[in-house]
């Protein structure tokens, strides 16, 4: 997928930008604060249907301004154009279209604009909670299956009622209990088998980019934990309700899974550097974008480099540079306040590049 041309207003402190875009490397210099990542956020927005790191849509209109607007035109690999479309006015709801015509759900818009995001905040995929490492594997899921979407709704619709039925003063329904249980263990190990197999397929192709960021210096690990490894998922869930009605919520089930990170035998959290743990976060992206490539209909996903060179030595600055310049990824936009970076990357392009520089939200060709 090629995103041509992009219109925004009123997005966050960009107030207005119309750019016609490289197929190939578009880069974004400036200062910190000046906006690049916003205008990624932008980008990431009309294929998600929400910000990367804001899920309230009213803050990301301009300080006093009525609305926001964005516009994509896309072609495509086989070359069929797309239109999409999603504005919104302060108290009320965004409105999003696809060639003019409105989705009557915005998870049917989730998979047509594949994306893989890599920014400085992914660091909190080693350092935060298993929430950040569910996400993960939600965002790339859901991007190339939408019964995935479904059932994870479903599954947490039925995780919310039998949370409000374990809160309850008095002894809860136990035919309504068993009822939501129910739905929880069903779409759960459906969820269950989408995580296991991608992780499974995952795996190798991140391991193989890891060892080329790092120069075979290290061995790094990814593991699937799941209650549903425990047996049953239904099973599991009813063997300690009487726990999760002393502390008022599931203990158990899918939204307790998780990704076990590891270098050498060790967890990466207590024991990655710096930069081994931003080589650790970007080599599971690229990995990302190599799997969607696979299974999105053949579709090149968009690769969205926020700042990434930051806190890495000169070898894996190299090494990452090889990667990405080569003809194995589609458009990339990339953000830096370093020229010398990109002058890298561009150095090593034959093909067609745009250069940006972004000031106080305006954005003007170099």
């Amino acid at each position: 997928m090629i995103l041509k041309n992009i219109s925004i207003i009123n997005y966050k402190n960009i107030k207005g930008a119309n750019l016609e875009l490289s197929p190939k490397i578009n880069c974004l210099i400036g200062h910190n604060g000046m906006g690049k990542t916003n205008f990624l956020d932008a980008i990431y927005y009309l294929s998600f249907c929400r910000s990367a790191n804001n899920p309230i849509d009213s803050q990301i209109i301009t300080h006093d301004e009525a609305f926001f607007m964005l516009e994509g035109n896309y072609e495509s690999d086989n070359g069929d154009m797309e239109n999409i479309y999603c504005g919104m006015k302060r108290g009320t709801k965004k409105h999003f279209k696809r060639n003019k015509k409105e989705y009557k759900r915005l998870s049917q818009h989730i998979g047509l604009i594949p994306l893989i995001y890599v920014s400085p905040s992914d660091v909190s995929l080693i350092e935060g909670g298993s929430e950040e490492r569910r996400k993960l594997m939600d965002v790339v899921i859901s991007q190339y299956d939408n019964t995935y979407i479904e059932a994870l709704n479903n599954y947490n619709k039925a995780l919310q009622q039998r949370n409000a039925l374990l809160k309850m003063e008095e002894e809860p329904d136990a035919t309504l209990m068993e009822l939501w249980e129910q739905q929880m263990a069903m779409n759960g190990e459906m969820l269950y088998a989408k995580r296991q197999a991608f992780v499974s397929e995952l795996v190798p192709l991140f391991q193989e980019i890891y060892q080329h960021i790092s120069g075979n210096q290290e061995k790094v690990g990814l593991h699937y934990i799941s209650h549903c490894q425990r047996g049953p998922l239904l099973e599991v869930i009813q063997r300690d309700r009487f726990k999760d009605r002393a502390v008022g919520y599931s203990l158990h089930g899918m939204h307790r899974d998780d990704l076990e990170f590891t270098i050498g035998d060790y967890q990466m959290k207590r024991e990655g550097s710096q930069g081994q743990n931003k080589s650790y976060v970007i080599a599971l992206k690229l990995a990302q974008f190599s799997f969607l490539q696979r299974t999105c209909s053949n579709t090149t996903p968009l690769l969205l480099l926020d700042d990434i060179f930051d806190k890495l030595d000169a070898q894996r600055v190299e090494a990452i540079v090889q990667l990405v310049s080569s003809d194995s990824f589609g458009q990339i936009f990339i953000t830096d306040t370093n020229r010398d970076h990109l002058d890298q990357i561009l150095h090593r392009l034959n093909g067609d590049f745009r250069i940006f520089e972004v000031n106080n939200g305006e954005i003007a060709y170099v």
